[in-house]
């Protein structure tokens, strides 16, 4: 869809490990460009846990249960999914919001071939 004929531009969802912040940040560019809203990660700058360091232990698990909740919702508002996966890593989150959008029929692509 093009959003220069009116229609609204699809929307993805990246998903991935925050190891990864540079493949984000490149991925959301790329999509960006080829016309797409990108739905991502809080940070591109810093890992979660980094961002989160000043909480203690509870408080810091309850909030990355949050930042989770937060991204299902996330994947429900894109056309699609986009797994950042270099070198092929699927961490356990990113496996339950693949196994997420894959439930709500949303499609799921990858940087890399996804062996799960």
């Amino acid at each position: 869809m093009s959003a220069l004929a009116g229609e609204r531009p699809r929307v993805v969802c990246l998903c991935g490990s925050v190891r990864f912040l540079t493949e984000f940040d490149a991925a959301s560019l790329a999509e960006t460009l080829a016309g797409r809203i990108v739905l991502s990660v809080g940070s591109h700058r810093e890992r979660d846990e980094d961002a989160l360091a000043h909480l203690n232990s509870a408080e810091r698990e309850a909030a990355l249960d949050r930042l989770g909740a937060l991204h299902l919702r996330k994947i429900d508002l894109a056309d699609e999914v986009l797994v950042i996966n270099p070198g092929g890593y699927v961490g356990d989150s990113t496996r339950r919001e693949i196994a997420y959008a894959r439930q709500t029929g949303k499609p799921v692509r990858s940087l890399e071939p996804l062996t799960m």
